[in-house]
């Protein structure tokens, strides 16, 4: 299945045609696509009104600088803050962490936008592209947060999508725009960047999203493109060293530089979806029609997709008067 970019506030004609795709599961909005609240709720309404089967409707809205919703949304603080916080006092970062998860979940629920891509567990260890979207370099601690995230957004009636599996913070590349490599062993990796992912999947998260790093000492393969990282590792029996993970398996965005390691985009998608990724992300609209080609004989069972559409959206009116909404708000735009 893809979950695929479209170009604008509106769906042009050949987008609609997309949606009409057998493999089309859904679309991932960017800044390119918001211009206000009302805009992107009618946008939403307009994708699934377009679409002949549900779609999963996902963006980016962590926090700090990536957030692709702002006007009219809560600026909502980096992750990194609360693991500050947390040296200080315990309990009460994680209950803001906890108030920002729901912040950021109602607010897109109320959109109409079924999922943010949350919480990011990877380690903060220098890492060019995760910087200050990480917690705290210390695993115990970004599991802490990760358990406090995930019931924030379940709360709001958002799946939890950890990521950037296995972990993404412990090299310097950024894999937006260059090829990563981390040397480090398997037992390295398990004693460090998997403890946050094994936290999250105990607390319940729905969805993990692949890291596009090598570990060459593990597999030759990119993790998104690896089976013994997907089948393995992460869904691999507990008993053997595996996490045991059962949810939804996204790849990383096909549009990356470090998505090139597969060659071009249907070997790419070919690639992500024989290794054991559920949806792969096509962001670039310039990249779907040679996706949605490279799927043509492939067939999909989308049920399993379906237990991340979003739950309990009241809406932004029943939102502003609910006395949490202005509460949490209140509270998180004084950290920011």
């Amino acid at each position: 299945m893809l979950l695929i970019g479209v170009a604008g506030l509106e769906l042009q004609a050949h987008e609609r045609e997309w949606l009409q795709h057998d493999a089309c599961a859904g679309v991932v909005l960017f800044a390119r696509n918001f211009a206000s609240q009302a805009q992107v709720t009618e946008l939403a309404a307009a994708i699934r009104e377009g679409a002949p089967r549900p779609q999963l409707i996902c963006v980016d809205q962590e926090g700090g600088r990536v957030q692709r919703f702002r006007d009219g949304y809560a600026a909502l603080p980096p992750l990194e803050v609360f693991g500050r916080l947390h040296g200080e006092d315990r309990d009460a970062a994680l209950a803001l962490a906890r108030e920002h998860a729901w912040l950021m979940a109602s607010e897109v629920r109320a959109s109409g936008v079924d999922i943010s891509f949350a919480p990011v567990v990877d380690l903060g260890r220098g890492n060019r592209a995760i910087g200050n979207r990480a917690f705290s370099a210390d695993p115990v601690i970004v599991s802490d947060f990760a358990r406090a995230y995930v019931r924030g957004m379940h709360e709001a009636g958002m799946a939890a999508t950890l990521k950037h599996f296995p972990g993404h913070g412990s090299v310097a590349e950024d894999t937006h725009f260059e090829a990563a490599s981390d040397p480090r062993t398997l037992a390295q990796i398990h004693a460090l960047d998997l403890v946050p992912f094994a936290a999250g999947i105990a607390a319940g998260a729905e969805a993990v999203m692949m890291a596009h790093v090598r570990y060459p000492q593990v597999d030759a393969e990119p993790a998104g493109y690896s089976r013994h990282w997907i089948q393995s590792v992460l869904r691999g029996d507990t008993a053997t060293g595996g996490l045991g993970f059962e949810g939804v398996v996204f790849s990383d965005d096909i549009g990356m530089k470090a998505a090139d390691a597969a060659g071009g985009v249907g070997t790419r998608v070919d690639a992500h979806l024989d290794a054991g990724c559920d949806a792969v992300l096509v962001c670039h609209p310039e990249l779907v029609e040679d996706a949605l080609a490279a799927v043509h004989d492939r067939r999909f069972d989308i049920s399993r997709l379906a237990a991340l559409a979003g739950r309990d959206a009241p809406g932004w009116d029943a939102l502003l008067a609910d006395t949490r909404y202005s509460d949490s708000r209140s509270r998180l735009e004084d950290i920011s």
